[in-house]
């Protein structure tokens, strides 16, 4: 009797030293058997592009069929797209919701649509049914009231018509103002979004959120001979406020909410230095933005004819490989703020906003 309770004994001793070892182990808070590490739900770890033609892939070709034409939507999204090139460990899917064109209100919550689209948050709050989002990527508010594409377009008919001032000239005087009615808009989107994971049980550490500004697709440094309809049609002195005023100034604006939203900043005001549309002169490789591009085809299509010429002067596929490139570099670095910069690779790497500021 006694050796049979020693035996129950000894066996006692064992269980609870086996429960302890496990409770120390996994602790008092750790996750329950079968709950995944990071962001809450089920489905595939994802990032997640927002925004609009700088991140739905305009420029970059391939676009899906839903998202050319087809039923009025002209989102065009590319499988080229900066997004599909994220590389990190753990994300084994990237999902585009950008649309061309969009505006800050587009990617907020509400009843806007764009090219018959509904709000992208809204259809971020759908996707996180069966998707655990790791990190949401959001390049808007050119579209608002700094109209940058507008602007492009405004300084070509400059160019054009040859008379008068340069477009740089009627827009800088109210460039500031513009930036600032901006802030506010892009703001109230960012917000959204957060709101819509926050719904979805979301913590803000379950997930990383950046807000990444425009990269100027045209400089001063082309030849003349492809300054006209060949390449890139503008007055010089159009090329230097492009580059050196308006992307940089847009940037700031864009830095602004970051800060106030507290969310990441990736700026890509300089990332396409010496890789303007046009810089190649004879020989394109080299170049990250489409020249002045128009699609003969859909000029024969009433319908098609009005976005014949949208793909101009927006990142290619090679640029948008690039940008994909120092997004990853952002998104595993622990940095607030960085600045995509070419290195002595050639490739675009995330550069830390000190290090940035000073090469500025």
């Amino acid at each position: 009797m006694a050796r049979s309770r020693w035996w129950l004994g000894a066996l006692a001793f064992v269980g609870v030293s086996l429960l302890v070892a496990v409770f120390v182990l996994v602790g008092e808070d750790g996750p329950p058997p079968g709950e995944p590490p990071g962001p809450p739900g089920r489905g595939p770890l994802t990032v997640v592009a927002l925004g609009d033609s700088t991140m739905s892939g305009e420029g970059a070709g391939d676009y899906t069929p839903a998202t050319n034409g087809r039923n009025g939507n002209w989102c065009h999204r590319s499988p080229n797209a900066s997004v599909h090139h994220v590389e990190l460990t753990g994300i084994v899917k990237s999902v585009n919701l950008a649309c061309s064109g969009s505006p800050a209100g587009h990617v907020a919550l509400g009843d806007v649509e764009q090219w018959t689209e509904q709000s992208q948050a809204r259809r971020l709050a759908t996707l996180v049914e069966n998707h655990r989002v790791a990190a949401v990527v959001v390049a808007v508010g050119a579209n608002d009231d700094p109209h940058f594409s507008r602007l492009i377009s405004e300084c070509f008919t400059s160019w054009f018509m040859d008379d008068g001032s340069p477009c740089s000239e009627r827009i800088k005087t109210d460039w500031p103002s513009r930036i600032d009615r901006m802030v506010p808009k892009v703001v109230a989107a960012l917000e959204d979004v957060q709101k819509v994971l926050a719904a979805a049980g979301y913590d803000r550490e379950d997930y990383d959120l950046v807000l990444q500004s425009y990269a100027s697709p045209i400089g001063p440094d082309i030849p003349e001979s492809l300054r006209n309809l060949d390449g890139c049609p503008f007055r010089k002195e159009d090329l230097r406020w492009v580059k050196y005023t308006g992307a940089i100034s847009l940037a700031a604006g864009l830095r602004e909410v970051a800060a106030q939203t507290g969310v990441r900043f990736l700026d890509l005001s300089r990332a396409g230095d010496g890789h303007e549309a046009c810089t190649g002169g004879a020989d394109p490789s080299s170049e990250w933005f489409t020249r002045f591009t128009v699609q003969w085809d859909d000029l024969q299509s009433a319908e098609r004819a009005t976005h014949a010429i949208q793909e101009s002067f927006h990142p290619n596929a090679a640029g948008h490989a690039q940008f994909g490139r120092c997004l990853s570099e952002f998104l595993a670095s622990n940095d607030e703020s960085a600045a995509c910069l070419e290195g002595e690779d050639g490739h675009l790497h995330a550069a830390p906003s000190v290090v940035a500021q000073r090469q500025g």
